[in-house]
């Protein structure tokens, strides 16, 4: 029973990493396309935030730095998709994608620039990176069955940007249901023309929801380069933007239901890497041989093995799979995309 509650512990502390950037950037869509503009740029804001994380901390040596650019320059990406989207009501579809392509060619050839390294920034040292928090009392309850593990190895020890990450939801809930703005946000998403009558300024309401969004995406991609990694490579954000968009439309623009799609991503890039240890013998006829032959398993010497070239995809196609199965049909706000003329 211990070594089991071991291994589920390490799982949900696994599955709590890697759905942080998830998370952000789930709620930075959240808050744009509640406003009505539709923000496939998520992916490109991730990318570019994680370079300049990486890039400010190796050049000044402090990941504080880090986090500062990764936020100043994804909130500029965004402002740039704002001013396409909302100014000059252009398509937010292709803007956004323009954003990602941008992201994408900029990063490799500013970090060529720099590092010579072919698009990648040095290996950073603990000093230039976010380390992990010991909360209080994590060392004193540790022995204790149970709720010492649970308390000193999956609440605590994490970095400062996953606390972040959760408090985010907190967040955006409170600012979307809590707060005059969040309703005003609610209804200029739904019906803009409602909320000009009443003399708030439509345009205002969605840049500030839209920078809001290049805020969390900064934070999002200083957690890959700066905490959960230590350095950036090239397109390190591996569609992590565009999952946090599934994960997004599949919680119905809802804070709460994103972030159980964001952990349901988690838990399966978590867990899937572990079947590639997993063998039984073909012909056996049980669950266990039925799934991994529906995942792509394939017989060698009488077992039935997972291919280690299989691994990477499966989180990416159980999750789309998954979310489409058992989140329902998901309606999106009235005015989403569509640009608003005064």
């Amino acid at each position: 029973m211990p070594d089991l509650w071991v291994d589920i512990l390490r799982l949900l502390d696994g599955t709590l990493r890697l759905a942080t950037p998830l998370i952000l950037c789930a709620m930075a869509g959240v808050l744009s396309e509640r406003s009505g503009i539709i923000d496939i740029g998520l992916e490109g804001k991730l990318l570019v935030g994680a370079f300049a994380a990486a890039a400010a901390s190796s050049l000044a040596g402090s990941p504080w730095v880090g986090l500062a650019a990764a936020i100043g320059v994804a909130v500029s990406f965004a402002a740039v998709h704002g001013f396409a989207c909302i100014t000059q009501r252009g398509e937010q579809i292709i803007s956004g994608l323009a954003v990602n392509i941008l992201a994408s060619g900029l990063t490799v050839s500013v970090g060529i620039a720099l590092f010579q390294q072919g698009g990648q920034t040095p290996a950073l040292g603990p000093a230039e990176r976010f380390g992990p928090i010991r909360l209080p009392g994590a060392d004193a309850v540790a022995p204790v069955p149970v709720a010492g593990p649970l308390y000193a190895e999956l609440i605590s020890g994490h970095n400062v940007l996953v606390y972040v990450g959760l408090g985010a939801v907190l967040a955006v809930w409170w600012l979307l249901y809590r707060t005059a703005f969040g309703l005003r946000l609610r209804a200029v998403g739904e019906a803009p023309e409602a909320v000009e009558t009443a003399g708030v300024s439509v345009s205002w309401l969605r840049y500030r929801a839209v920078l809001l969004a290049g805020v969390l995406c900064g934070i999002a991609g200083a957690y890959l380069s700066i905490a959960h990694g230590a350095g950036f490579v090239r397109e390190m954000s591996a569609g992590k933007g565009y999952i946090a968009l599934a994960a997004m439309i599949f919680g119905k623009w809802r804070p709460g239901p994103a972030l159980l799609a964001c952990f349901l991503f988690g838990f399966l890039d978590t867990f899937t890497p572990r079947l590639e240890g997993v063998a039984v013998f073909c012909g056996d006829g049980n669950l266990t041989e039925l799934l991994i032959t529906a995942l792509g398993g394939a017989c060698d010497q009488g077992r039935l093995r997972m291919s280690a070239a299989l691994i990477p995809m499966l989180p990416y196609v159980l999750t789309v799979v998954l979310l489409a199965g058992f989140f329902g049909r998901a309606v999106p706000p009235s005015a989403l995309g569509k640009p608003y003329l005064k």
